[in-house]
C-alpha cells in the first residue's frame, strides 16, 4: 500500500498528452531540420524529454516520425468533419474553414518546410499519405454533393483541391491562401 505523500503513477490522459506534446515536438523539428538532419537527440531537447524516453515511446525516427504525421493528419481530418458538419452557415464558408485547417495552416515559410518534408519522403508515411488525403476529398465532395446535387460534385472538389494545392506553393501568408481560396470556392461552388 503506497503512502499519501508518494507520486501517484501517472493517469492515461497524463501519458496521451506527453505522447501528444512529443509528436508535435517531433514534427516541429522535422519540419525544420528535415529528416534526415533531424535527430532523436534533438527532438528529445524539444520535447524535453531524455532520449532513453523518447526511445521508450518511439523505437526509431521513422516510427516517431510516422507516428508524428499521422496524429497531424487524424487532427486536420477531424477538423475538416467539425467545420463541414455545421450546416447551419452556408457551404462557402464551410469549405472555406475545411481547407484553412487542413491546409491554411501549412502555408508560409515553415509550413512549406512540412510539405517538401512529406513530399521528400513519402515511402516513411505508408498508407495514412494516401488514406487521409482520399478522405479529404470524400468530405469535401460530400460536402458540395449535399448542397448541390451529385453531378458535378466530385469535379468541383477536385477542382477547388487543385486550386488549394497551386495557392499554397505561390501564398508568402495564410491570409492570401484564404483570400484567393475564398474567390475560387465562391466560383465554383455556385
Amino acid at each position: 500500500m503506497s503512502s499519501p505523500e508518494a507520486d501517484p503513477l501517472p493517469s492515461p490522459t497524463t501519458a496521451t498528452d506527453r505522447r501528444t506534446v512529443v509528436l508535435d515536438s517531433a514534427l516541429a523539428t522535422f519540419a525544420r531540420y528535415g529528416y534526415r538532419k533531424t535527430s532523436m537527440e534533438e527532438v528529445a531537447r524539444v520535447a524535453r524529454i531524455s532520449r532513453p524516453g523518447l526511445y521508450f515511446l518511439f523505437s526509431s525516427k521513422e516510427a516517431l516520425f510516422r507516428a508524428a504525421v499521422t496524429q497531424a493528419l487524424s487532427r486536420d481530418i477531424t477538423a475538416v468533419e467539425h467545420a463541414l458538419a455545421d450546416t447551419g452557415r452556408p457551404l462557402e464558408t464551410r469549405l472555406l474553414e475545411a481547407f484553412d485547417r487542413w491546409a491554411g495552416r501549412y502555408v508560409g515559410p515553415l509550413a512549406r518546410d512540412v510539405v517538401v518534408l512529406l513530399e521528400d519522403n513519402p515511402d516513411l508515411l505508408g498508407e495514412i499519405a494516401e488514406t487521409a488525403p482520399r478522405r479529404f476529398e470524400e468530405l469535401i465532395t460530400d460536402a458540395i454533393a449535399t448542397e448541390s446535387g451529385h453531378g458535378t460534385a466530385t469535379a468541383v472538389a477536385q477542382t477547388v483541391i487543385s486550386t488549394s494545392i497551386g495557392l499554397k506553393h505561390q501564398a508568402a501568408s495564410r491570409e492570401f491562401y484564404l483570400e484567393r481560396l475564398k474567390v475560387a470556392i465562391e466560383l465554383l461552388v455556385r
